[in-house]
C-alpha cells in the first residue's frame, strides 16, 4: 500500500506542476491577495484531482468511456470560464494587503477553482495519461481507492502549497508594477488557454 500511496502522490504532483491556466491563476492570486488565497485555489483542484482519482479508480474503462461522452460541453464550459477569469484577471490594478481569508472568500475560491479544474480539459486528458502511466487503472478495492484518492489529493495540495508559499515570500520583494504585469500576463494566458479548448470543441 506504500507503493500505490507514493505512486498516487507522483500522480497528483504531476497533473499540478505544470504551469498551465490553473498554475497562473494561483501565482496571480498568491502574488496579489497572499498565501492563503493561493492554497485555497489550490485546495480546490486538489479536490478536483482526487475526484477524478477516485472515478478513475472505481472503473477506468468507464471513466474514460464518459469522458469522451462529456468532453465536448466540458471543453466549452471550461473554456468560456478560463475566457471570464482570464479577463477578470487582467482589470485587476495590482497587488492587494494580505489579509486572512474570511469563510466567504475560501469557500467561493475554491468552489470556483474546483469548477474550473473539473472543466478544464488539459486536465482531463493528462490526468487520464498520467493514470495509466503509473499503472494505477486497474487498482480495485475500497482500501486501495481510499489510499489512491488520498495519495492524488495529497501530492496536488502540497505542490500548491509550496507555489504558493514560495510566491508569498517573494511578493514582498518585487515592486508594485510587477504585480499588475503578472495579472495581466496570467489572464492572457487563461484567455488563450480558453480560446484553444473552445475552438478544438466546436466541430470543424
Amino acid at each position: 500500500m506504500l507503493e500505490l500511496l507514493a505512486k498516487s502522490m507522483l500522480v497528483g504532483l504531476a497533473i499540478a506542476a505544470p504551469v498551465g491556466p490553473i498554475g497562473a491563476l494561483c501565482i496571480n492570486r498568491s502574488l496579489t491577495r497572499g498565501f492563503w488565497f493561493g492554497v485555497s485555489g489550490g485546495l480546490g483542484t486538489a479536490l478536483a484531482d482526487a475526484s477524478y482519482g477516485a472515478l478513475a479508480a472505481l472503473g477506468f474503462a468507464a471513466f474514460s468511456a464518459a469522458l469522451a461522452t462529456i468532453s465536448m460541453p466540458l471543453a466549452l464550459f471550461g473554456g468560456a470560464f478560463l475566457i471570464f477569469l482570464g479577463w477578470r484577471e487582467m482589470r485587476k490594478t495590482g497587488a492587494q494587503p494580505a489579509v486572512e481569508p474570511g469563510r466567504g472568500d475560501l469557500m467561493r475560491t475554491i468552489a470556483t477553482t474546483y469548477a474550473l479544474t473539473i472543466a478544464n480539459p488539459a486536465t482531463i486528458l493528462s490526468f487520464v495519461a498520467i493514470f495509466a502511466g503509473f499503472g494505477l487503472a486497474d487498482t480495485s478495492g475500497k482500501l486501495a481507492l481510499a489510499v489512491v484518492v488520498s495519495g492524488v489529493f495529497t501530492g496536488s495540495l502540497l505542490w500548491w502549497i509550496f507555489l504558493s508559499g514560495l510566491v508569498a515570500i517573494i511578493r514582498h520583494k518585487l515592486p508594485k508594477e510587477f504585480a499588475r504585469w503578472v495579472a495581466r500576463i496570467s489572464g492572457g494566458i487563461l484567455i488563450g488557454f480558453g480560446l484553444v479548448a473552445v475552438s478544438a470543441a466546436i466541430p470543424h
